[in-house]
Parts: C-alpha cells; sequence; structure tokens
C-alpha cells in the first residue's frame, strides 16, 4: 500500500525548502519519472501540430517515430 503525502500546505509557510519536497515526492514515486522524455506540443495550424523531443545523447540512427 502507497501513501502519497500532501506537501502544498507547507509550501505556504515555508521559503527555500521547494526543492526539498519536491525530492521526497519523487523519492515516495518510486523515482520513476512520467514526463521521460521531456516533449512540447505547440500548435502550427488549425489541423496542425509539431511535437518537440528532447532526446540529448541519441542519434538519428538510434531513434524510431511512429505516428498512429
Amino acid at each position: 500500500m502507497r501513501t502519497e503525502y500532501d506537501f502544498s500546505p507547507l509550501f505556504r509557510s515555508t521559503v527555500g525548502f521547494d526543492r526539498m519536497f519536491d525530492l521526497l515526492q519523487h523519492s515516495m514515486r518510486g523515482g520513476v519519472d512520467e514526463n521521460y522524455p521531456p516533449y512540447d506540443i505547440e500548435r502550427t495550424g488549425e489541423d496542425s501540430y509539431r511535437v518537440t523531443l528532447a532526446v540529448a545523447g541519441f542519434k538519428p540512427n538510434d531513434l524510431n517515430v511512429v505516428a498512429q
């Protein structure tokens, strides 16, 4: 059984400890980063979008893109 603690009430009364609370929340999730790789979605037209992924350290031959 996993219990998530809500640190948001502490954000209002502490200054400079937000990084520590972020680390605590990250460690309680098991260290899994849910938004890897970082990405950005921008609208380029009425029906078109551009998705930009940050995949540092990979060569173009290492990547395979599939759009569904």
